[in-house]
């Protein structure tokens, strides 16, 4: 999420009791461990990112 820290203004992963937590960007849900009820595959939480921002949109430092 480096690559993205010129678009991302807030990042929180929201912890829940018995391991359940989500992941919110900039107000915006991308994961929910109780609503998928499992973990993140890895690269996953960065591709949901991806997929929410606008075509176009550069890495930081491209």
């Amino acid at each position: 999420m480096v690559n993205y820290q010129h678009i991302i203004k807030e990042l929180n992963i929201v912890m829940g009791t018995a391991g359940i937590f989500d992941i919110e960007v900039n107000d915006k849900m991308i994961f929910s461990k109780e609503k998928m009820d499992r973990f993140p595959e890895p690269g996953e939480v960065l591709s949901l990112f991806e997929e929410l921002l606008p075509e176009g949109s550069k890495r930081y430092g491209d």
